[in-house]
């Protein structure tokens, strides 16, 4: 299977990794009279992309970068290795996911989306390790939730042969199709004009994951940090509902 294939099947919400039962705190957003229409959906998303999805993604390119270590790193072929690149081999990998893991937590206020973060990673790993048995799954951190989404999602596109900014798009496209997904069924939005709106943050987006791609060069307390105080809020709410239609 051709590369740009793997990337729209890594993309695709069909994916079987329980994208689709999270609305990326719309739900939460909604019910608080924060977005009511197309519009406010819109500045909703642009803020998600500019947050979560910048550090989502800077993380999944950090995780890719760990994982193809060996070869110094996809984004940049040609260099020779960097004092702050991971060192290669399982050990080495092990050492950087660590790492990342450990700053992503601390990227991430609200204990309730650090554990929705690691359940995603669950999902993830499962259909990682049957389509790509051979992939350094093993190498992730061992926490009793699991590992972060976003480095699972690494060390996956590195398995399926992507390259680093291909994986931060991967990461920053999912924090925008999620929620604008739900928009849909939870405003009652025509799906026609949300696609339309989602054409016009694809810039943003690509933008986004070339920002995180380079970032990604960086040692890990060196990450984006970008945060949303009042996602983490409605977060912490959210998860108190006893009725709800979304996960998060």
């Amino acid at each position: 299977m051709a590369t740009p294939s793997l990337l729209l099947l890594l993309a695709d919400g069909r994916f079987p990794a329980g994208a689709h039962a999270h609305s990326g705190g719309l739900e939460a957003a909604v019910a608080a009279g924060r977005v009511t229409d197309l519009a406010s959906l819109e500045a909703f998303l642009a803020g998600r992309l500019a947050t979560a999805g910048l550090v989502g993604a800077a993380f999944a390119a950090a995780a890719h970068r760990a994982a193809v270590a060996e070869t110094v790193g996809s984004a940049h072929p040609a260099r020779s290795a960097r004092p702050s690149d991971p060192p290669a081999g399982s050990a080495g990998r092990s050492g950087a996911l660590a790492r990342l893991d450990a700053e992503l937590d601390a990227r991430t206020a609200a204990p309730a989306l650090r554990a929705v973060s690691r359940r995603q990673g669950r999902a993830l790993l499962r259909a990682g390790r049957t389509i790509w048995p051979g992939a350094p799954f093993a190498d992730l951190p061992q926490k009793p939730g699991g590992a972060h989404q976003p480095l699972v999602l690494g060390l996956l596109c590195a398995a399926a042969g992507l390259s680093r900014v291909e994986t931060a798009t991967i990461a920053a496209y999912g924090t925008l199709t999620g929620a604008a997904s739900a928009g849909v069924r939870l405003l009652g939005l025509d799906p026609y004009q949300v696609q339309a709106l989602l054409v016009g943050l694809a810039d943003a987006c690509d933008g986004t994951a070339a920002d995180a791609a380079r970032a990604a060069d960086d040692p890990p307390e060196r990450l984006p940090a970008a945060a949303a105080p009042l996602a983490d809020i409605h977060a912490e709410i959210h998860a108190t509902w006893e009725v709800r239609l979304f996960a998060s």
